[in-house]
C-alpha cells in the first residue's frame, strides 16, 4: 500500500471511529422531563392557543381592578348603548352598567368558582375511585353503589336544590357543582388503580412491608396523575358551564357579577340588546374552548406513544 492510500485509510478509520463514538454517545443524552413536555405540549398547535386565550382571560381577570377601576354594578351611562357609542367598547346593559367592566370583573367569579369546585370534584372522585380500585372487593363494591347514585341523578338539578337549601354565595355553588360531578373522576381513578395496582413495582413495594395508605399515596397515584391531570382541566370547563347555568338561573350570589348572571339579567332584551347577551355568552365560550384544548394538549404531552414519533 502507497503512503498515500494509508494517510486516507487512516482518515477514514478517523471519521469511523468518530461516527461510532457520536452513535454511541446520542442516546446517553437524555432529555430534561420537562423540557419534553413542554416539547410534546408545543407540538399542538391549538393547544398552544388555547394556554394563550386562556392566559389573556386569566390576566384580565387578575388585573379587573387596575385595567378598569370601577364598580361593575354602577350604572355609568344610558341604557342599551351599542359597543363603540359614547367610548362604551362593549355597549351597556339593560340597566346601563358598562359591558367591558363587567366581563372583566365577572371573569373573576366565573374562573375562582370554576377552580374551586373542579379541585373539590377531583378530591373527591380520586379519594374513592383510589380506594375502590386499590382495595377492590367489598369495599368497591359498596364506593360503586355510592358513585352510580349519584351518577344517575340529574347533576344540574341537584346542584340546584342545594343551592337552593342554602345560602347562594360563590362557596355554596362551588360545593354544589363539586358534590354533583365528581363520578366520572371517580371511575378514572378507579380504573387506573386496579391496573397500576398489579404492576411489578408495586407488588414490590407490597413485598417489603410498604403500608397500603403508602402504596395507594406515594406508590400508586403518582403513576394514575397523567389521565386523571387532563380530567382535571376538562373538569374546570364543567365546573364554569355550571356555575354559568346556576347565574343564569338566579342561583348565584347577586352581590358579585358573573358572565352568567349577565346574560340572566338581560335574557329578555335578547333581540332588542343581543350584544348584552351574546358577549358574556362569547366570553363563556372562549374559555371553555381554551381549557378544552389545554386538556387535549396535556393528553398529547402525557402520551408516551406520541414520544416515539
Amino acid at each position: 500500500m502507497s503512503e498515500p492510500q494509508a494517510r486516507a485509510g487512516a482518515r477514514a478509520g478517523a471519521r469511523t471511529g468518530a461516527a461510532a463514538r457520536g452513535s454511541d454517545a446520542a442516546p446517553d443524552r437524555i432529555e430534561h422531563p420537562f423540557v419534553e413536555f413542554l416539547r410534546m405540549y408545543v407540538r399542538n398547535w391549538a393547544a398552544t392557543a388555547g394556554f394563550a386565550i386562556f392566559s389573556v382571560i386569566l390576566f384580565s381577570a387578575l388585573f379587573a381592578p387596575m385595567l378598569l377601576a370601577r364598580d361593575p354594578f354602577e350604572m355609568v351611562w344610558m341604557p342599551f348603548t351599542p359597543p363603540g357609542q359614547d367610548g362604551f367598547v362593549l355597549g351597556t346593559d339593560n340597566l346601563g352598567r358598562d359591558m367591558l367592566t363587567a366581563i372583566l370583573y365577572g371573569a373573576r367569579a366565573t374562573l375562582v368558582v370554576g377552580a374551586s369546585a373542579a379541585t373539590l370534584t377531583i378530591v373527591i372522585g380520586i379519594t374513592i375511585g383510589s380506594f375502590a380500585g386499590y382495595y377492590r372487593g367489598w369495599v368497591d363494591e359498596v364506593l360503586m353503589r355510592i358513585t352510580e347514585f349519584f351518577q344517575v341523578l340529574p347533576p344540574l338539578l341537584l346542584a340546584m336544590v342545594l343551592v337552593a337549601l342554602f345560602s347562594p354565595t360563590l362557596p355554596t355553588v362551588a360545593i354544589a357543582i363539586g358534590v354533583v360531578s365528581w363520578t366520572g373522576v371517580a371511575r378514572l381513578a378507579r380504573a387506573e388503580f386496579m391496573r397500576i395496582r398489579e404492576l411489578e413495582f408495586v407488588k414490590a413495594a407490597r413485598s417489603i412491608g410498604s403500608r397500603n395508605r403508602r402504596i395507594i399515596w406515594r406508590v400508586i397515584l403518582p403513576n394514575a396523575l397523567p389521565p386523571l391531570i387532563v380530567n382535571a382541566a376538562l373538569t374546570v370547563g364543567v365546573a364554569i358551564l355550571f356555575e354559568a347555568a346556576l347565574s343564569f338561573l338566579g342561583l348565584s350570589d347577586p352581590n358579585v357579577m358573573s358572565w352568567g348572571k349577565l346574560i340572566g339579567d338581560n335574557r329578555d332584551y335578547l333581540l332588542d340588546a343581543p350584544w348584552t347577551v351574546t358577549i358574556p355568552g362569547v366570553a363563556i365560550f372562549l374559555t371553555v374552548l381554551a381549557i378544552s384544548l389545554i386538556g387535549d394538549g396535556l393528553n398529547d404531552a402525557f402520551n408516551p406513544r406520541l414520544r416515539e414519533r
